[in-house]
Order: C-alpha cells, then structure tokens, then sequence
C-alpha cells in the first residue's frame, strides 16, 4: 500500500497523529504523558474487536443475520429485519462492526429482492441504528467503553441515563423505517429494481446465492476489516470457546474481572484457534485512541483552555457534547472533554446522540457512505436507479440525521 493509499484509508488516524503531535509544540513531552494513556479501554476495546473479529470470521453473525433476514419478504419487514439486526449486532460487536457485517449483505439482498430502491434509505437507517441503539450498552461503541471506564461507572446508573435516549432512537427508527419502505417508488425507479430480479428466487434471500456471496466479499468493508470468502464452517468448540472469551471481555468491562486476564487469554486463545482475528482486529482505531489521549491530555494541560471549557460543560455539557461531535466526530470528543468536567451524564448523552447529525458525527457514517458509493460497481443492474445517487442518499441521511439529532437534544434536554 502506498503511503497516499494509506493516509486515504486511515484519514482519521492521520488527522488525530498530527494533532496529537501538534499539541506537543504547546506541551512538550514529559513525565506526565504517561498517565494520559487509558489502560482500560485500550484493553477492553481489544478485547471487543478481536472477539467480533473471530466470530465474524468464522460466520456467526452472517449466519445469524441471514436466518433472521429470510423470514421476511415484503418491503417493510424486510428493511425492518436488517435495519434491527444492525441495531441488534451493533449492541455486540459495536456500531463501526455491524456496519461493516450488514451494509454488504443488504446490498445484495435488496437488489436481489427487486427492491434496489430502498438502498439509501435502510443504508442511512442502518448507520442510525447503529450509532443510536448501541448506546444502551457500555460496549456498543467505543466512546462508551472510554468513558464507562474513565468515570468509573456502575451498570445500573450508565443504563438509567441511557435509557430515555435509548427509547427515542429505537422508537424514531423503527417508525422512520416503517414509513420509508412503505412510499412507493417512482416508476422508473421500480422498473430497474423489477431488472434487478433473478439474483435470487422468490423463496431465498439475495445473499444465499453465489452471485449475491460474490457481491458481498467485494461490497466489503475496508482492509482492516475484511470479509473472508471462505468463512470457516461453525463449530461448537470454536463458538463455545469464542463465547468464553466474550463472557471474560464482559466481566472485564465491568470491572469483575482485571482487564489484563482477559487481553492475555483473548490473544492467547485466539493465536491459536485462528491468528486471522488478530489480524483483521482494527489496529488504526485502537492508535487514534492512542492520539486521542495525547491531544486531549495536552489540552487539558493549557490553562487558558481549560478555564474557557470547564465552565462551559458544567452549563451546557449535553449541547457543547453533541456539538463537538459535528465536528470532530464523538469519539475524540468524549475523550476531549471528559477532562474538563465531572459530569458525566451530560457528556455521555450528548457524544451518544452526537452520533447522528453531519457525517463526521460518528466515523461509521463514513462507512456507510464508503460502502453506498460502492453499490453501483457492484451491482451493475442498479445503474438506472435514480434513488442510488449520492446527491439523494446525502440529502436523505443529512435530513434524517439532523431531525433524529434535534428531537433528542430537545428531549433530553428537557428531561434533565
């Protein structure tokens, strides 16, 4: 890989180094640089990764999907079934994860069911659901594992604060859902999709062909998450020893267990059941963090900075939260600003819901549309669809976002 292929794909690693690194100039490196680094969520990020790493490789949640996905065939509880199944998987395997798993395999099923037009909408419902529905849980996405880890949190006081966000959002996707696939679709729209039948039967999902399999390994995600074209066949011993490993990279997130013990026995079981989880563990997210914690341990060594910002989140900490997150997406800024107050529900809610709005908001929108402007070299039958330009798919998620991202700021907001 060229260097200019390299920063092209890991673009947001390359953004956080040279920040991390200009922050130096204003705090050069010294002995405190080393409490910047949280050990914790280093560790349980890992441990989450290369788990989901091993079960996707071995088919377990593309088997899980497709069963559930082949039990339903008109156009609503079609885009249903895949857009809650990312909801579902982005719970487990967190939000950038179940992007990466699902957006191939509804490619391939929509246009295999005729129904190519509803692409741009279950794609941007897809990247909602799983920015917002993984909220609930500590591991669904990774500002949440940071900031359970560096406030010290328990369960029950992370999913009281969470649970009104949580309901919202599972409420406006679903209905969001339930509307979308129910307009009709142009004409022209519905004569191409009608073309793009014959990928499939009636009777079987798009994804259970050879074609529709083919089309998924190339509509796959980015190098450091690759889909396997061979995924290793299911077996009782590997998924009893993968949920092993998943219930210790729980207890670990909880604190039951040191997360040390469960970083060595993940790495250790699997360099030896299947070495290719390690490799396809995403090792640029886990360096942003890195970068992460430099830039933001810096900033908060700049006096004039932190007598500007503290009192500003102790204010407006769910606004100035979901704000940041426009524009530096809600990752760096759960790190940023964790160092600037106490308040935690504020700052945990508000990079939560930051998730939607702008397509920096959360990074896994940027994979949802990496993977959109795909649709079409993959699907060459899908050509004639106007729904599939990008112009309409970036004016339906700009809408859907923005809307999603206002009612839960004034709902929240309301409420605290």
């Amino acid at each position: 890989m060229t260097p200019i292929a390299f920063l092209r794909e890991h673009a947001v690693l390359a953004v956080s180094a040279v920040a991390a690194v200009a922050s130096m100039v204003a705090v050069p490196p010294d002995g405190a640089y080393l409490g910047y680094f949280d050990g914790k969520t280093l560790g349980c990020l890992f441990c989450v990764l290369a788990v989901a790493s091993a079960l996707r490789l071995m088919g377990a949640f593309d088997r899980a999907a497709r069963t559930v996905i082949a039990r339903f065939g008109s156009p609503r509880s079609l885009a249903l079934a895949l857009v809650l199944t990312t909801a579902a998987l982005s719970c487990v395997a967190t939000n950038d994860m179940a992007l990466i798993m699902m957006l191939p395999l509804s490619a391939a099923t929509l246009v295999g069911a005729g129904r190519a037009r509803l692409i741009p909408a279950v794609f941007v419902l897809q990247s909602l659901a799983a920015n917002l529905c993984g909220m609930i849980v500590p591991f669904g996405n990774p500002q949440n594992l940071y900031l359970y880890s560096y406030y010290g949190l328990h369960l029950g006081d992370f999913l009281r604060t969470m649970a009104l966000p949580f309901a919202i959002s599972v409420v406006g996707v679903v209905a969001a859902t339930w509307w979308l696939a129910g307009r009709p679709g142009r004409k022209k729209a519905s004569a191409s999709a009608e073309a793009t039948r014959g990928i499939t039967t009636a009777k079987a999902p798009a994804s259970s062909t050879p074609a529709a399999r083919a089309a998924i390994g190339a509509a796959a995600g980015p190098p450091t998450a690759p889909v396997p074209r061979r995924p290793m066949p299911l077996s009782r011993r590997r998924l009893g020893a993968y949920g092993v490993l998943l219930a210790l990279t729980l207890l670990a997130v909880f604190r039951v267990l040191p997360i040390a013990l469960a970083v060595a026995a993940v790495a250790a079981t699997l360099a030896v059941l299947d070495r290719r989880a390690l490799a396809a563990v995403d090792w640029p997210l886990l360096a942003t963090f890195v970068c992460f914690f430099v830039f933001a341990g810096n900033l908060a060594r700049i006096p004039e900075l932190a007598a500007w910002l503290g009192p500003l989140m102790g204010d407006h900490g769910l606004v100035i939260s979901a704000g940041a997150s426009q524009v530096i997406s809600n990752v760096p800024a759960a790190v940023l600003l964790s160092h600037f107050t106490d308040a935690w529900q504020p700052l945990l809610v508000g990079v939560n819901i930051g998730g939607a709005g702008t397509l920096v908001g959360s990074l896994a929108s940027l994979i949802t549309l990496q993977h959109f402007t795909s649709v079409r070299k993959v699907f060459p039958q899908t050509r004639d669809v106007p729904e599939l330009s990008t112009t309409h798919f970036l004016g339906l998620f700009t809408l859907l976002n923005v809307a999603f991202l206002v009612v839960l700021l004034v709902v929240c907001g309301l409420c605290r």
